[in-house]
């Protein structure tokens, strides 16, 4: 109930834009917005709502490390509470082709994705994508193994409607491009 009227209370903040801080500013058509995560995106609600393709949310891990002027050191369930009023938030703000990346490490993933199933529906699940963000691992407890991944839970606004591009990767897979069009689908045995 509480987080319900959080995610509706009003904001007496405003959006302004500073082209003197922006890259090309009158000619982008991305935004790039700094503040209180969840002010913004009740502001944005006003004038985006159903109209933003994609999001991705990198939220405080819930570490109690975070560099961030955030709190990093939330109960399981505060920190669930915190995250809902954004993601509620945030799907009201997507198209219906539009989808939602949001990145997390072990201490949450398991926590988050049942959330993420609640506000979005288990069948707008995409994927659990699981990026090596360090390949010699990171010792972050007492136990002898050391993690080297992250994970970042896709969802969809609407089932079978969200669209994903090649992000301008080419097919001619030139020795001159950084990227490669690789296939994702599982092959072999």
């Amino acid at each position: 109930k509480q987080s319900i009227l959080l995610s509706n209370k009003s904001v007496l903040a405003t959006l302004r834009p500073l082209p003197e801080k922006s890259v090309n500013f009158s000619n982008t058509k991305n935004v790039y917005i700094e503040g209180d995560n969840l002010d913004v995106l009740k502001l944005l609600r006003e004038t985006y709502l159903g109209k933003i393709k994609m999001i991705y949310i990198d939220p405080p891990y819930n570490t109690g490390n975070d560099s961030f002027g955030y709190n990093d050191s939330f109960n399981h369930s505060t920190w669930l509470t915190f995250m809902k009023n954004r993601l509620e938030v945030a799907k009201e703000l997507l198209r219906n082709d539009g989808v939602l990346f949001v990145q997390c490490d072990d201490n949450e993933q398991a926590y988050l994705k049942v959330l993420l199933d609640q506000i979005f529906g288990r069948k707008n699940f995409v994927a659990c994508i699981i990026p090596l963000m360090n390949p010699r691992g990171r010792q972050e407890s007492a136990y002898p193994i050391a993690k080297s991944h992250e994970y970042i839970l896709c969802y969809s606004r609407k089932e079978d409607m969200a669209t994903f591009y090649n992000f301008g990767i080419k097919e001619d897979n030139n020795s001159e491009d950084v990227y490669r069009l690789l296939s994702l689908r599982k092959s072999g045995n």
